[in-house]
């Protein structure tokens, strides 16, 4: 049995037979017989007041009994203390075994009660109508449920079961390369739980490869141009042998490297959602450090400690810097702040800034401003990757005095 909801809805089955046949038990051999064995003596005790002795006539206890069967309406056996027939009306009824005492039997013409009587006497009655078995309507009642159950069961199993189906058709079309399959989601239980993780796991693995698509296609337009000027750079550096020529190779050469540093790093990112590792960084420290790289740039503010991955904070804080001096004019200003439970990096230049259109896509991978040509479009991507992997965003954050302004918040260590 391979089905799933087949195999559910025959523990269900089985459960319930169990159950049943555990209760008969139970009734069967837990029983408590006292009342009906009192019932039993006190019926025969009355039997007894109104017989004819057992030392009377043989006719007189025959017409005894013959009016007891008119008035119950019922066959009617008499036994002696020896098992001996002594009246009899109707069918005649089995003689008691040795040892039985008052009780039910069942027997071929219906359900037969013995009673013993004080004397030693048997009186044996089996009514006209015919009487069940007292497991017997417990047994039916019990049967009833578990086909009550059995029926409203099925439905259910079958629904809970075609919701996995419809998981695994949603998961077998994800499978043969069609990104954009989701699952239905039903209910709110457990398999519409799973049904929402995968239609999550689905989209983040769509996202990851049009992202990785398209940093291909990109990655593939933004080499031609250094590669291309390399490529003239030697065949002029062969002709001329002029030390500017050989410079600017070296300046191409590093500029391929840096892009080709920034492409690696974008795509390590697009497959990450959270840090692995994270320290304490001070960012005053690791602004003042990288500003020390470039000229005209001053850094001044308050020491601020976050939680994060000090190599992608400091390559954070590198790429604003490189980005005003790039794009911006000097001087170039960088300032750390901390406002309540919130860190700020503002990174400001003299330039004019960006358009007020281009506020959000300028964070775009590979993205540039028509005027602009430097670059690969990747460095403020990963500013703002970068930010938000540690609990923060990036901003265009223009103010007067300061038209050219990128900030950065992040969550600060209390």
């Amino acid at each position: 049995m391979r089905r799933l909801y087949q195999k559910i809805y025959l523990t269900i089955i089985v459960a319930l037979l169990l159950v049943v046949l555990v209760a008969g038990a139970f009734w069967r051999l837990g029983a408590n017989n006292a009342p009906v064995d009192a019932a039993f003596d006190m019926v025969g005790e009355m039997a007894m007041a109104v017989l004819p002795p057992p030392n009377a006539p043989l006719r007189a206890q025959q017409e005894t009994i013959e009016h007891f069967a008119q008035r119950i309406d019922a066959d009617l056996s008499l036994f002696d203390r020896n098992l001996n027939r002594v009246a009899n009306v109707g069918r005649p009824i089995r003689a008691p075994r040795r040892g039985d005492g008052s009780g039910w039997q069942p027997g071929p013409a219906g359900p037969v009660w013995r009673i013993q009587l004080p004397d030693q006497r048997w009186l044996f009655v089996r009514p006209h109508i015919p009487r069940r078995h007292p497991a017997f309507g417990m047994v039916l009642f019990l049967g009833a449920i578990s086909l009550a159950v059995a029926l409203t069961a099925f439905p259910v199993v079958r629904g809970l079961t075609r919701r996995i189906e419809r998981l695994q058709g949603a998961v077998d079309t994800l499978g043969t390369g069609d990104l954009s399959a989701r699952a239905k989601v039903e209910g709110r239980d457990e398999v519409a739980r799973l049904a929402e993780s995968f239609n999550r796991s689905a989209a983040r693995i769509e996202e990851l490869v049009d992202a990785h698509r398209l940093l291909l296609a990109n990655t593939s337009h933004e080499l031609r141009t250094p590669l291309s000027r390399i490529r003239l750079g030697l065949e002029l550096f062969e002709q001329t042998h002029d030390e500017k020529d050989k410079a600017q190779l070296q300046r191409d050469i590093a500029e391929l490297d840096y892009m080709i540093d920034e492409i690696l790093l974008a795509s390590r990112l697009e497959s990450k959602t959270t840090l692995v590792a994270r320290e304490p960084v001070d960012l005053l420290a690791v602004a003042a450090e990288e500003g020390s790289r470039y000229e005209n740039c001053t850094v001044d503010g308050d020491p601020v400690i976050v939680h994060g991955d000090a190599r992608l904070l400091r390559r954070m804080v590198r790429n604003l810097l490189e980005n005003a001096k790039r794009h911006g004019k000097p001087p170039i200003s960088v300032s750390v702040r901390k406002y309540g439970m919130q860190a700020t990096i503002d990174v400001v230049d003299a330039g004019p800034g960006v358009p007020e259109g281009e506020h959000e896509r300028v964070f775009a991978p590979f993205h540039r401003l028509r005027e602009d040509a430097q670059g690969a479009g990747l460095g403020l991507s990963l500013v703002r990757q970068i930010a938000r992997m540690h609990g923060g965003d990036a901003v265009v954050a223009p103010r007067p005095g300061a038209l050219s302004c990128f900030r950065v918040t992040l969550p600060a260590k209390v």
